[in-house]
């Protein structure tokens, strides 16, 4: 297994995620979770959800099994980029003249006052999607080449450029903050297509995409075109479920009192910094070995890499899942409270966090697991799962949010979580899961989370007398 390019990579997403948390800290402190940082939520979910629909591996599980397989990857690669391109600049200038509708479907449950203020923002942030659809066909392609820390770290300059705004801008009113905070994140993926360009430059992929141009007319790829739209939208469907998930619980958590989506989202931003250091890194960096490895028929590799992907996933997400379910308060006020964002706010954080750790295990493991699907061209199981895992999140958060307030869309989230992996193990193949946990390490796995729970344990009691 590729260690070194997995930890390369894990750094590089770090390194992002602690640029993401100082932006959160700073966001947090100005505008607490109020009225126009629910407004800028908004405006920036759709823009988000795209973001990791792209960066996180839905575009690419659909394009690189395809791109491997292409005997004209630089004119299959180019004639890919045209066809998107052409279609999500035509989408962002018919919301940019028509942002009103969008609006309405993300806040559907907020006043016409909350609809005026955050469609203008939401015509700005949409334009962010190109600029990501453009960094992820160069990331895909620099993946080829098992190059990753590029992709990892680009996300620095989209952080960095919200700080500056925040900086720039904290002493003006939420409204002039919440519009520069959308205005950096245009300046943040410009920065972010410079820098893979630059990298893409220096691999000498730029002469793959030249000469796809310049023999885009000659070379014949229909089949690959027709088989990649084929794979296309349930790929990236079967990749999304966690963003959907995501995305419906704004919607749903705009129906409840003001400062709901902010506890959401300050929450989800905690969960997401070990799914993206570990299973996201893991899976992006194993991902062209293994669509690689089945291409050429040779499953005892491919397997090879499940197994101990496997073991080293669950090692890594099960200690972060009991140090996020019981350090919750610790973290969240560690993190987040200060200037407006108080005690109040702190407790109720750190129980929507709590939630949203119990998914945590499965989600990283199901995504690990679907890279079988996708690397075998089964993307239509792998969307079929998806559905499954979505209509049970819209029930269960529609069941659990009456007793549970905004910690029920979370909990919603997590028994997706376990629906998404159950059926993805299914899919895989159960024989193949029964030969990996049928071992030793199963008993030492066991016995050294039961010790690292009762650290935890009065770790965090020590923690709360410190700090309350």
């Amino acid at each position: 297994m590729q260690l070194k390019s997995i930890f390369t990579n894990s750094f590089g997403i770090l390194l992002s995620r602690i640029t993401g948390f100082i932006r959160d800290v700073i966001m947090a402190s100005v505008l607490g979770a109020g009225y126009w940082n629910d407004v800028f939520f908004i405006a920036n979910r759709l823009a988000h959800l795209f973001r990791n629909l792209f960066a996180e591996g839905a575009f690419t599980q659909a394009f690189m099994p395809s791109f491997v397989a292409s005997k004209n990857k630089g004119v299959f690669a180019t004639a890919i980029f045209l066809r998107f391109s052409l279609f999500i600049i035509f989408g962002s200038l018919l919301v940019s003249f028509a942002p009103e509708l969008i609006t309405k479907l993300l806040a559907m449950g907020r006043n016409s006052e909350f609809i005026a203020d955050t469609a203008p923002l939401i015509a700005i942030n949409f334009w962010y999607l190109y600029l990501i659809f453009i960094v992820t066909f160069i990331a895909t392609l620099l993946q080829y080449r098992k190059h990753f820390i590029t992709t990892a770290i680009s996300t620095v300059l989209l952080n960095l450029s919200m700080i500056a705004a925040l900086l720039l801008f904290m002493k003006d009113d939420p409204k002039t903050i919440a519009y520069a905070l959308s205005i950096s994140v245009l300046v943040g993926g410009l920065l972010q297509v410079l820098l893979h360009v630059v990298a893409l430059t220096k691999l000498k992929l730029i002469k793959l995409l030249n000469g796809g141009w310049k023999y885009r007319k000659i070379k014949n790829i229909k089949k690959e075109k027709k088989k990649f739209t084929k794979l296309f939208l349930p790929a990236v469907w079967g990749g999304a479920s966690w963003q959907i998930n995501s995305f419906v619980g704004t919607i749903i958590a705009s129906y409840l009192v003001i400062g709901s989506i902010s506890y959401l989202s300050y929450a989800q931003r905690l969960f997401q910094l070990p799914l993206a250091l570990v299973a996201i890194a893991i899976s992006t960096t194993l991902f062209p070995s293994i669509s690689k490895a089945l291409r050429n028929n040779n499953e005892q590799l491919a397997y090879a890499n499940l197994e101990k992907g496997f073991w080293l996933l669950s090692f890594l997400l099960s200690l972060a899942t009991l140090g996020g379910i019981i350090l919750a308060e610790p973290i969240v006020w560690l993190v987040f409270e200060r200037g407006l964002f108080n005690n109040k706010q702190t407790k109720v954080t750190a129980e929507i966090l709590s939630m949203f750790m119990l998914g945590l295990l499965p989600l990283g493991l199901s995504k690990f697991f679907s890279l079988f699907l996708y690397a075998s061209y089964r993307q239509g199981k792998a969307a079929i799962i998806a559905t499954i895992s979505v209509a049970v999140n819209i029930i269960m958060s529609l069941i659990l949010i009456s007793p549970m307030g905004i910690s029920g869309i979370a909990l919603a989230g997590s028994i997706s979580g376990w629906t998404l992996l159950f059926l993805t193990v299914k899919e895989v193949g159960f024989d193949k899961f029964l030969e990996i946990v049928k071992s030793k390490k199963s008993l030492y796995f066991i016995a050294m989370m039961l010790l690292f729970t009762i650290c935890i344990y009065f770790l965090n009691f020590w923690f709360l007398t410190l700090i309350r």
